[in-house]
């Protein structure tokens, strides 16, 4: 008896002392391993990008992440409720990352609190359910100068760019003033259609691009001809320049050289310098052509002067001559980009839908070129390249239709231009004019750079006319207020292009990453099967279907509207009406048969993965389970036997 009492006290004290173990043990994981993960996923989507890493950790003072989740109003959200986990972790894992700069306090606020006004307060955006609820689901950072950055709303749309969204955030919280985005251009941005003219009668109204780009940034116009780039100048936005002398290429050419980031608009043929001016004539001063040879080569890239793109698979319509009874017609130089032609890894092209560009040149990689070259707009297959001049003489549509033939070629619009380069000037600085000459304008020779000193930035477009109102926007004043309604999203595309270029080089490499959501591939590869199997014979019993409806129509319209139809036919043609309604009825029993079938082999698989998970897994424990019983009442058998 107190063999037993020893035996029950024994295993109770055991028991005991497993449960404090097992606390034991998670308290020591939860506290030592708190930092530690494995990401298993086959994308690696919890791992952060090398980039944002680098980012996280030069970070020098405290930036305060506030993400706010409505997880209590997202419970019937099950898509909702799974990309705010895969949220919070990504953040904590830029937290871990980032040697305690980077607080995240995690809110959930409810309805009608102080929680959900301070949300509001920081620029977030709820999405009311059916249930007259607010789903609050973003991200507002701050920092110590009262920086304020938000992701409204974290959108199904941008979960690819999900890391690079949030290392954007905490990149421009790290900066306390505006960035500096130096300009130029020979397009009247500023003053607009009319030009400087209309700009001294104060009749001017700059390009709703420049109001976008004017609420972003600082920007600070470089005049044509200058010596050097500011060091405050963060990217240099070269628009559609007018021929630069020596002094302004190499002052460029140097700001590439220290590492400096450039956003280039070339165009072999601008619209917009002479269309700009008053009663749309050419603006005073207008360059038709842009072209940076001496840097271009330098970049590793060229643009043909002498051709154009022309795309009849993304052509605009536009009214053909005077006659407007007539319809629209492609006008093949004026094309229309959308999704499929950009690059869909590059974060530029993230928003963009459609943007609206006019003869447009194309782009190509030098063969000595030491950069990289990455497309990131791209002309339809359906494409080819016209003689400038031919184009410049204003041959109608139908002209430039007829005179089109595609060479199944996508020709390169718009290029990312990265890596180590060479300078433009490997003898040094040009020699300075006598008449322009100022002691100390000019950098010092002992300070030219032959190659960078870092990989540059640059993305080159071969285009000017997405800066053109016309192009991507239609205007309307109401009360005196000018409100812009997009067609296009040509803004959209400069603003992203911009904001990359202002991050650092580890936020610049960043790109799309897979979204979390996994695709059914096997039940995709067994709809498309089906709907092959059944597409044949479903149209020939509609087609089947359609031709007995004709002919029993035709039987029926013999009889006045309204009376028996087989009193005023002949029993022959009555038997035949019989007949037709039966086959009528007998297709239509099969044509649901068939569209039944084409859901059948994915419901049957639906089952099948439901037992699987639900029922197999839990079966197959227990007969483990109950083998390992098995094995073990054998054991105990064997040793009572000896």
């Amino acid at each position: 008896m107190d063999t037993q009492i020893s035996r029950r006290a024994i295993s109770i004290a055991t028991l005991v002392l497993l449960a404090v173990f097992f606390v034991a043990v998670n308290l020591f994981s939860n506290i030592s391993f708190r930092t530690s993960r494995i990401d298993l996923t086959q994308s690696a989507l919890f791992t952060l990008s090398d980039g944002t890493r680098n980012m996280l950790q030069e970070i020098e003072e405290p930036i305060t992440l506030r993400f706010f989740f409505s997880e209590s109003l997202a419970t019937d959200y099950p898509r909702i409720r799974t990309y705010a986990g895969r949220v919070r972790d990504i953040l904590e894992e830029m937290r871990s990352y980032s040697d305690g700069n980077l607080v995240l306090e995690v809110v959930d606020p409810e309805a009608f609190s102080e929680d959900e006004d301070r949300a509001q307060s920081l620029g977030l955006k709820g999405a009311p359910t059916t249930e007259g609820e607010v789903i609050y689901f973003g991200l507002a950072g701050s920092n110590l100068v009262d920086g304020l950055e938000a992701i409204p709303f974290f959108t199904d749309e941008r979960e690819e760019y999900l890391e690079y969204d949030i290392a954007r955030l905490i990149q421009n919280l790290k900066r306390p003033e505006k960035p500096v985005l130096g300009i130029v251009t020979n397009l009247p941005l500023d003053t607009g259609a009319g030009g400087l003219q209309a700009a001294m009668r104060g009749e001017s109204q700059s390009f709703l691009i420049y109001d976008e780009l004017l609420d972003r940034f600082s920007l600070e116009f470089l005049e044509q001809d200058f010596d050097s780039i500011p060091n405050s100048i963060d990217v240099v936005m070269i628009a559609h320049p007018k021929p630069l002398d020596d002094q302004t290429t190499y002052a460029i050419d140097q700001f590439m050289m220290r590492g400096g980031r450039a956003l280039v608009f070339l165009d072999p043929h601008s619209e917009v310098s002479l269309t700009a001016g008053p009663n749309g004539q050419p603006v005073q001063g207008y360059t038709e052509a842009s072209s940076l040879d001496r840097l271009m080569t330098s970049w590793g890239v060229d643009l043909d002067p002498t051709k154009v793109i022309g795309d009849r698979g993304n052509a605009q319509r536009v009214q053909a001559g005077r006659d407007v009874r007539r319809q629209q017609t492609d006008y093949v130089v004026w094309m229309a980009l959308g999704p499929d032609d950009a690059n869909s890894d590059d974060v530029v092209t993230a928003d963009i839908d459609r943007l609206n560009l006019g003869t447009v040149g194309h782009l190509v990689q030098r063969d000595d070129a030491t950069t990289s070259f990455t497309p990131v707009l791209s002309s339809s297959t359906d494409s080819m390249l016209l003689d400038l001049e031919f184009v410049k003489t204003g041959p109608t549509p139908d002209a430039l239709l007829r005179a089109f033939e595609a060479t199944e070629e996508a020709y390169v619009i718009a290029a990312r231009v990265a890596g180590p380069l060479k300078s433009a000037f490997p003898d040094g600085a040009p020699p300075a004019e006598a008449e322009e000459s100022v002691p100390g304008a000019l950098p010092d020779p002992a300070e030219h750079l032959a190659a960078s000193t870092e990989n540059a930035n640059l993305i080159i477009v071969a285009d000017s006319e997405i800066f053109d109102d016309r192009f991507w926007v239609q205007e309307q004043s109401y009360l005196g207020e000018r409100i812009a309604i997009p067609m296009a999203d040509n803004a959209t595309f400069i603003l992203n292009a911009v904001d990359n270029l202002m991050g650092s080089n580890d936020l610049i490499s960043l790109r799309a990453r897979e979204k979390s959501e996994r695709p059914f591939l096997v039940v995709d590869a067994l709809r498309r099967e089906a709907e092959a199997t059944f597409l044949a014979e479903e149209e020939a019993l509609q087609a089947k279907i359609a031709e007995t409806e004709e002919r029993l129509a035709a039987l029926q319209t013999r009889a006045p509207a309204g009376a028996d139809v087989e009193e005023f036919l002949s029993e022959d043609e009555a038997q035949e009406i019989r007949a037709f309604r039966a086959e009528l009825g007998q297709s239509r029993t099969a044509l649901r048969d068939v569209q039944r079938n084409l859901r059948r082999g994915i419901d049957e698989l639906g089952s099948t993965v439901r037992f699987v998970n639900v029922a197999l897994v839990p079966l197959m424990i227990m007969a483990l389970a109950l083998i390992l019983a098995l094995l073990r009442a054998q054991r105990r058998k064997r040793r009572a036997g000896l």
